[in-house]
């Protein structure tokens, strides 16, 4: 019988149907972050195995990641050879191995071809396979911006080795949200069959203002342009993404994104945006057909009646096809 902790597997979506992937655990206090990025590969449909070092195991046991993963966790090397089985060059391994976290400590060993803990032995297994690895660094600052880390980085990616942007706040280098974490393996999983293209995409409401405090608007909440946007970017896309206010997050992978709030914004923000050669334009946002005449520069005050005369705006499309016929 598989261990109850599976039920979760693609929860959410089956992007990671049918696929393994190692999560490395190292000896960072952001091993604290690992059953929930286990867990949410999981849940996207990944079938997840950990190694840990023997440090992490200090700050996390490894029953808890076997709970959050339903299978056994690699503390130690042994004669079943965990390091081949799951990264080696045969057709059961992994399709990706991550590290997140990693210490600059095993950055520096990976880097340099150093196979002393469970971890660096399966990377260096699985940069000699040719299985993508991922590499989410975790520590304070002043250690990241050490120059020897920064060699040992630029070294990885030099060998293939993707090397994840950590959130630099508190004096510290953190990894990546769990959520940001597995947008960025499926970009690494996805077909690459976008790069080199550029695509210009508007998400969201836009606002007509009345006055200083009031607006209409319409209860769009952004998602199929942020979907249409990260799905573009996942495959490789260079995307600008122009959107109205929302409470939806936006995809971390999209690297050149515009706010905007009125209908006039959001058309001058994708004209400015389709100066740059560009391959398609996808029009999700919704737009407001209508705008006050007039905006008061002041609260009106409250009571009695108010009128509105109300002007429609141009149309983005239109605007779009007209000054872009390609």
């Amino acid at each position: 019988m598989e261990h109850t902790s599976k039920l979760i597997i693609g929860g959410l979506s089956t992007s990671f149907k049918g696929r393994r992937i190692v999560l490395c655990v190292t000896g960072s206090v952001a091993a604290v972050e690992s059953p929930a990025i286990a867990r949410l590969l999981m849940r996207h449909g990944a079938e997840v195995f950990v190694v840990m070092s023997g440090s992490a195991m200090k700050i996390v046991h490894p029953y808890l990641l076997e709970w959050a993963t339903g299978n056994p966790v690699v503390t130690e090397l042994t004669g079943r050879t965990e390091h081949i089985t799951l990264a080696g060059k045969h057709g059961q391994r992994a399709d990706l191995v991550l590290i997140a976290p990693s210490t600059a400590n095993t950055i520096g060993k990976v880097a340099n071809g150093i196979d002393d803990t469970p971890v660096t032995t399966t990377v260096s297994s699985a940069i000699g396979a040719g299985i993508p690895v991922v590499v989410g660094p975790a520590m304070h600052e002043s250690m990241y911006d050490h120059p020897a880390v920064t060699s040992n980085i630029e070294k990885l990616r030099s060998m293939g080795v993707r090397v994840m942007e950590p959130r630099i706040e508190e004096a510290k280098a953190k990894i990546p949200s769990p959520e940001d974490v597995v947008e960025y393996i499926m970009a690494v999983l996805s077909p690459d069959d976008l790069s080199g293209r550029r695509l210009v995409v508007t998400a969201g409401p836009t606002r007509g203002w009345i006055d200083n405090v009031r607006f209409i608007t319409n209860p769009s909440s952004g998602k199929m342009g942020i979907a249409v946007a990260r799905e573009a970017a996942m495959r490789g896309a260079d995307v600008t993404l122009v959107i109205g206010p929302t409470c939806e997050p936006v995809p971390g992978l999209v690297r050149d994104v515009r706010h905007v709030e009125t209908p006039d914004e959001m058309l001058s923000e994708v004209m400015a945006a389709l100066e740059t050669p560009t391959d398609a334009f996808v029009s999700a946002a919704a737009v407001l057909d209508y705008v006050p005449a007039t905006v008061e520069d002041r609260k009106i005050p409250s009571g009695g009646e108010i009128v509105l005369r109300l002007v429609q705006t141009k149309k983005i499309v239109e605007e779009v096809r007209a000054a872009h016929r390609d």
